[in-house]
Parts: structure tokens; C-alpha cells; sequence
């Protein structure tokens, strides 16, 4: 069987839908290759809508998050590859993940085995600085597995953290997350981040093993809208 990242990388990619409710360009396409088909998420570059606090790159900061995910050894951001040779031009394309989407974060946080999952997607957050964490980016698979999905607005040098999962602000951060933290090797995520976006990534990293805990809201604005 054709291991799903390479099928992203080298299949033939078809469109069959623009995504409801997305304000960028963002596509469900099939990826074909080798008798194998999977279904993806494609997010072709000239269709993001400017904005004015992120610089373009949405799809390479897609890439970034799968592989922090993978640095970090959590199954968390679906496999993920940047594509030059898309039907619409360079983007990124994303496993699409088949989710129970009546589930998001604020459904997930009331079923305690979920508990554990969300606290590591809030370590990945904060590494992150992801600036747009709403609750419907949180997805539970038909294998009860928790992926987080959305992570263009990510990686930003200056402190941008917006987001729903605020419900462990004060808490240790679990000792094994803080091991991974500390253990992962992100030198790979300097092919895809701008060296101002790597250098920062670094910084929380170490602050983060050093803080050992999960911040309070600091900003004026510590919430994504919508919320869901």
C-alpha cells in the first residue's frame, strides 16, 4: 500500500469541490497514483486572501504544522505536503481527515478520555502561536483519534496565540508532553518557515520546558471569531 504522504506528493491531484465557508481558496480534490486514491485538502496560494497582520504563505505554514506534529511524535496534524504542480497552482494538500463534525473542542472537552488529546493540542498551540484555533478545528475520527486541521495562521515571530482552549490556563503542563517538547528536533521546519518565524518557534520551545505550564489570556484578544 502506498504510504499516504507519498500519494500526496506524487498522485494525480482532481478537484471535486470548493469548501463551504472557508474565506480562503480551499478545495476537497481526490489524489491518485499507483491504484490508491485518498480524498485531500487543497490549498492553492493565489486564492488566500490578504491579510494584514500574516504574511502570504498559508500553505507552507500547513506544512510547518504536520511537521511540528511529527518532531514532536504526536499524531496530530494530518499528513500534509506543499505541491507546485496542483490543478490551481502551488498549495498545500492535507489528508482529509473523515471526522464526526457534529464533534468540536467545546463537545470533546466534556468526555474526560479526550482530556489528554486536547491538553497535547494546546502544547502544540502554544509552540505554535496559533492564531486561529476555533473549536471546529479540533476533528475525532471514526478510531476516536483527535486531529487538529486549519494551521495557516500559525508560526507568527510575534505573539499572536488566539484561541479556544484556554481551560487548562494554570495547570502543569503532563510530564510527558514537556519530554517531547524537549526532545524534538526542529531543524526541518526551517525549510518551510522564514528564519524569523524558526528562530521564534525555538525560543517557545525552551520557554515553554522552562515555564512548565499552561499560560492565562495575556492579550486583548486571546479568542479566535467565530468561536466554532
Amino acid at each position: 500500500m502506498i504510504q499516504v504522504t507519498a500519494l500526496l506528493e506524487r498522485g494525480e491531484v482532481e478537484i471535486q469541490g470548493r469548501m463551504p465557508w472557508s474565506s480562503n481558496g480551499t478545495f476537497l480534490v481526490t489524489v491518485g497514483g499507483g491504484g490508491e486514491e485518498a480524498a485531500a485538502i487543497y490549498k492553492p496560494r493565489r486564492l488566500e486572501r490578504p491579510l494584514w497582520d500574516f504574511p502570504g504563505g498559508l500553505d507552507r505554514r500547513e506544512v510547518a504544522a504536520y511537521l511540528l506534529s511529527r518532531a514532536l511524535g504526536w499524531e496530530l496534524v494530518p499528513e500534509t505536503v506543499l505541491r507546485d504542480d496542483a490543478p490551481l497552482g502551488p498549495g498545500s494538500l492535507q489528508r482529509f481527515v473523515d471526522a464526526d463534525f457534529s464533534q468540536h473542542y467545546f463537545t470533546l472537552l466534556e468526555q474526560p478520555r479526550h482530556r489528554p488529546a486536547l491538553m497535547r493540542m494546546a502544547v502544540f498551540d502554544l509552540l505554535a502561536n496559533n492564531a486561529d484555533r476555533k473549536g471546529g478545528h479540533c476533528l475525532v475520527d471514526g478510531d476516536d483519534h483527535l486531529w487538529g486541521i486549519d494551521h495557516g495562521l500559525c508560526f507568527h515571530p510575534a505573539p499572536k496565540l488566539r484561541t479556544v482552549i484556554w481551560d487548562f490556563a494554570g495547570e502543569e503542563i503532563p510530564g510527558d508532553c514537556l519530554d517531547d517538547v524537549a526532545a524534538a528536533d526542529l531543524e526541518e521546519l526551517g525549510k518551510v518557515l522564514t528564519a524569523p518565524e524558526h528562530a521564534a518557534l525555538v525560543a517557545r520551545a525552551r520557554a515553554l520546558v522552562r515555564r512548565r505550564a499552561f499560560p492565562e489570556p495575556r492579550s486583548e484578544f486571546p479568542y479566535p471569531w467565530p468561536l466554532v
